[in-house]
């Protein structure tokens, strides 16, 4: 007897059940290609990605420019390790460097990898350069954030799932209220090294800070002496209608944590940038990474630093984040309690009378749409940067047919 493609989707999916550790709960299908906004099931069904990789994928799947990059880097050289120079480096750091107006670029991998890179490099600065007593430097965070998975980064997480039963956590780490400056300026004393934020915070459900509280969290830390870091790996790059989430209140933080779209959605990138008189803190041998600047994910960077510095995809990403904004909030009320968006970035707060996050998003998927739950009711939205107003429209017209189912 034949095998149908649907018994083919089920059997894939219960081979990953079997043999793939289960820290991840995803929807039921199972991708096959993709092109744009669009992928393709093995079953042949279209979906429209309005997740994009919680925000990897910005540049959509398989951008021509970003694919013709990594295919020419591939036939030349691929890895080195960082004990050896290569010539994709250096220009992928200037441009990276230039564009975010800053001295230095430390390439690693992963988010997570660069937020850890950034609690490195602001005690190593606390000691050396403000003179915190050592052992003593602390790092003040918001209540709400999320950064990464790894112990230290989990350590400092309010959220139960993320932080529970993995201890015990380094200390260091001082909470404040997501949004609160009067909060930060009363934490800051003489052992802070740095404030670690998320400029607009993303799993919590596209949280945006109280209007004017970046300027006052830049001022507050230019005047105590404290590093302002921000970690704009799934804010920045142009998904908020700028280059980064701090340009919306003209805010230059000391430090940013870049990943997820620097990778062109092609394979894991991330960056640390800073000033010479912050990330030259680092000396050699006290930091690094197989791969982290290998000349692979250098050549791709440097092509998504390069479409960037155009300032296409952040003038689209205002665009249609406009377009789209009026759209969802005409939902508030009819199946929808909460819309929260900037650029093409928006959360969406689920009625618990119509379900939660999780179902909304499962029905989505059965009408073509993938979206994805958090925190209980609230959905993300999140497309390509490549997206077209129409599609949206569509996307919009589904998530009315569920609600209104």
């Amino acid at each position: 007897m034949s095998t149908t493609l649907d018994d083919l989707g089920a059997r894939l999916i219960a081979d990953e059940g079997a043999h793939v550790a289960h820290n991840y709960h995803p929807l039921p299908v199972v991708v096959s290609r993709a092109e744009g906004v669009w992928v393709t099931d093995v079953e042949g069904k279209r979906y429209l990605d309005l997740l994009s990789a919680y925000s990897a994928l910005n540049f959509g799947h398989g951008h021509p420019a970003i694919v013709a990059a990594a295919r020419e880097q591939l036939d030349r050289l691929t890895l080195t390790s960082r004990a050896y120079h290569n010539d994709r480096l250096g220009p992928f750091a200037t441009a990276l460097s230039q564009l975010c107006g800053k001295d230095l670029v430390l390439p690693m991998n992963t988010g997570a990898e660069a937020v850890e890179t950034g609690i490195k490099v602001a005690r190593a600065w606390g000691y050396r350069t403000k003179g915190i007593t050592p052992d003593a430097a602390t790092i003040i965070v918001a209540n709400g954030n999320f950064h990464g998975r790894t112990t230290t980064i989990v350590g400092f997480s309010d959220d139960p799932t993320a932080h529970d039963d993995f201890g015990p956590y380094a200390p260091g780490f001082v909470h404040v209220p997501y949004g609160d400056a009067d909060a930060i300026a009363a934490a800051i004393d003489e052992n802070t090294a740095a404030v670690l934020l998320e400029p607009i915070q993303g799993e919590a459900g596209v949280v945006l800070p109280p209007e004017g509280f970046l300027q006052r969290v830049r001022k507050l830390c230019t005047e105590r002496n404290v590093l302002f870091i921000a970690d704009e790996i799934q804010s920045g790059l142009g998904r908020v209608g700028e280059t980064f989430a701090c340009d919306r209140e003209g805010v230059v933080p000391d430090v940013y944590l870049l990943g997820k779209a620097l990778g062109g959605g092609i394979l894991p990138l991330s960056a640390v940038v800073a000033n010479e008189d912050v990330l030259g803190v680092i000396r050699p041998g006290e930091h690094g990474s197989t791969f982290g600047g290998n000349p692979l994910a250098a050549a791709v960077g440097l092509r998504v630093v390069e479409m960037l510095a155009s300032g296409e995809f952040q003038t689209r990403a205002k665009a249609l984040g406009a377009h789209l904004e009026p759209a969802l909030r005409a939902l508030i009320g009819h199946g929808v309690t909460g819309v929260r968006i900037a650029g093409l970035w928006a959360g969406v707060d689920i009625d618990p009378a119509y379900g939660t996050g999780r179902e909304v998003a499962e029905k989505l998927l059965s009408r073509g749409v993938l979206v994805k739950d958090t925190h209980g009711q609230t959905i993300r939205i999140a497309p390509p940067l490549t997206i077209r107003a129409t599609e949206l429209d569509w996307a919009v017209e589904q998530l009315k047919h569920v609600l209104s189912a």
